[in-house]
């Protein structure tokens, strides 16, 4: 009897550990992912035929912590556009205020980048050999691969027109 409940019981702790960690996998943030040479050409071939805006921003830029939300609620409530962030900020080494900002506005599931070069200036020419590093800054690339830039703060309404214009249903 008491083998019996000795392997009910292991029984029910593996089914609960393997619940729990099923849970907590499915509920996880996706990583930070280091934006190095190479990694636009990666971020257009991963999105290639999907509407996706991506978003540059950074820690320390007042705007952006103001349209963060924004964009974690526009996510949220167009579910057919992927949605990638890249901090794209100056001041280097900040990953963990990096995804805090990032889950505090409800984009943890985002496709999400960091720099992870010094060198920037490179970074910025193989985005947009015109792009001086002003944040934030919205691209729109269309199903087509057409891309146009909203420089500063977008506003939600474009974001949704341009949304709808993309067959993506809210």
């Amino acid at each position: 009897m008491k083998r019996y409940l000795w392997a009910a019981g292991a029984g029910l702790l593996v089914t609960m550990v393997v619940g729990l960690l099923a849970m907590s996998s499915f509920a996880a943030p996706s990583p930070l992912k280091p934006f190095e040479r190479g990694s636009w050409r990666e971020v257009l071939r991963a999105h290639a035929g999907r509407p996706t805006l991506v978003h540059f921003w950074g820690v320390t830029c007042g705007p952006c912590k103001v349209e963060l939300p924004q964009l974690g609620q526009f996510m949220k409530d167009h579910p057919g556009i992927d949605v990638v962030t890249i901090s794209a900020d100056l001041v280097p080494n900040l990953p963990d205020a990096t995804q805090a900002m990032l889950d505090k506005a409800g984009l943890a599931s985002a496709d999400n980048f960091i720099f992870g070069d010094g060198y920037v200036e490179r970074l910025r020419f193989e985005i947009d050999p015109s792009w001086q590093g002003d944040i934030p800054r919205t691209m729109l690339i269309g199903r087509d691969g057409a891309i146009s830039t909203i420089e500063g703060t977008a506003d939600i309404s474009d974001l949704d027109k341009w949304s709808a214009g993309q067959g993506a249903r809210r």
